[in-house]
């Protein structure tokens, strides 16, 4: 069984493909989806994706690029939110550096507030960073005790080791699988393997032989073979560690229907 940690079925371009997409991943072994927010708007469609699937999850959260507009009252709802059945973490959540829209002050302000609105609620958060790697990881370390993952990693195998003795885990996307991926692969080597998690990005960052097509969650299985070829494992090992590690993360039971 697959569990792809990091998806966006809220997302438009799955209008008019969604339901047959998601009803079929148990046949392509894919057991298990958390899909993920973006905006409160994206947060209480996760919601909704999350209630008519046994499988799938949600996690609610505003992405910094999404947070110019974010307000308290906002703030309030995914509050609110949060305790929706099914929703496992808050996020995606951090900070992007690469278009510094909306600026940077506003990104570090609502990331912060989101932070402590996990940490309030005991929340896993899921961590967005993009060439911002000293400011996220300056704003998680005041929240110790805080848990969750930094997903599609870009950072160091440094910075990863510092971040999973904080107790964070590491995420990995269908980019590894492609011919210029140089960091990512040894990441991957230096990390505790209690500590990987796989992830499509869906729509996004399809792998290969794939890439540039419509990702979903039944490409997930090629950044679980790319894994267990750079670990060492085989393709069943490193699937179900991965599911066990997103599960214990998530707080998922082993029985779903629970």
């Amino acid at each position: 069984m697959l569990f792809d940690t990091h998806a966006h079925y809220d997302d438009r371009r799955f209008d008019g493909l969604r339901d047959e997409l998601l009803s079929g991943m148990p046949e392509r072994g894919v057991g298990l989806i958390l899909n993920v927010s973006a905006s409160l708007d994206s947060s209480r469609e996760s919601v909704a994706i999350a209630a008519r699937y046994p499988f799938v999850y949600a996690s609610v959260g505003v992405h910094p690029g999404e947070c110019g507009d974010m307000t308290d009252a906002a703030l309030f709802e995914l509050e609110t939110l949060l305790d929706a059945p099914k929703v496992v973490a808050l996020g995606e959540i951090g900070l992007d550096y690469h278009y510094d829209a909306p600026p940077r002050e506003v990104q570090r302000h609502w990331f912060s507030r989101q932070l402590e609105l996990a940490a309030r609620k005991g929340m896993p958060v899921i961590v967005h960073d993009r060439e911002a790697h000293a400011d996220v990881l300056d704003a998680v370390k005041r929240h110790p005790g805080l848990t969750g993952v930094f997903h599609c990693y870009s950072g160091s195998a440094q910075m990863a080791a510092e971040l999973v003795d904080m107790g964070f885990y590491i995420s990995f996307t269908g980019n590894i699988t492609f011919k210029n991926a140089r960091k990512a692969p040894e990441v991957i080597k230096a990390i505790p393997l209690d500590r990987i998690l796989i992830e499509t990005d869906a729509p996004y960052l399809a792998p290969e032989p794939y890439r540039g097509q419509l990702n979903h969650s039944g490409y997930v299985y090629r950044v679980a073979e790319a894994i267990a070829e750079l670990r060492g494992l085989s393709f069943d090992e490193a699937a179900a560690l991965t599911a066990d590690n997103g599960r214990r993360l998530f707080r998922i039971p082993e029985d779903i229907s629970r």
